[in-house]
């Protein structure tokens, strides 16, 4: 997986980039195929926007952005969506149907 952050307006302290790459490494729990992570945070006048972009193999990037007054909850925020969405996506993939009675094969007794 290859992590890339970038900001556009502000700097990033080591703190606030650990913190962002905590909430990259939670991603890894679904089991996705994710080739690519993308983050921009940007500055703006009403506070900060943390957007993430990430690339899943054999399926369309999700887009999460998030705006608010605070960088950490905008983070975290950030992080929370990207989640749910990542769940939901492993979800739709992941297959949890068992065989129906027409494929289970007769046992001789």
């Amino acid at each position: 997986m290859i992590v890339q952050i970038r900001a556009k307006d502000i700097t990033l302290t080591d703190e606030k980039k650990a913190h962002i790459e905590q909430g990259i490494e939670k991603f890894k729990k679904f089991s996705l195929d994710i080739t690519r992570v993308n983050c921009i945070v940007s500055a703006e006048k009403a506070g900060v926007l943390v957007e993430f972009e990430i690339h899943v193999a054999h399926s369309a990037p999700i887009v999460i952005s998030e705006h608010h007054k605070d960088l950490d909850a905008a983070i975290d925020l950030a992080v929370d969506r990207a989640n749910k969405a990542l769940r939901r996506l492993h979800d739709k993939v992941t297959d949890h149907k068992g065989p129906s009675i027409k494929e289970l094969e007769p046992i001789d007794a």
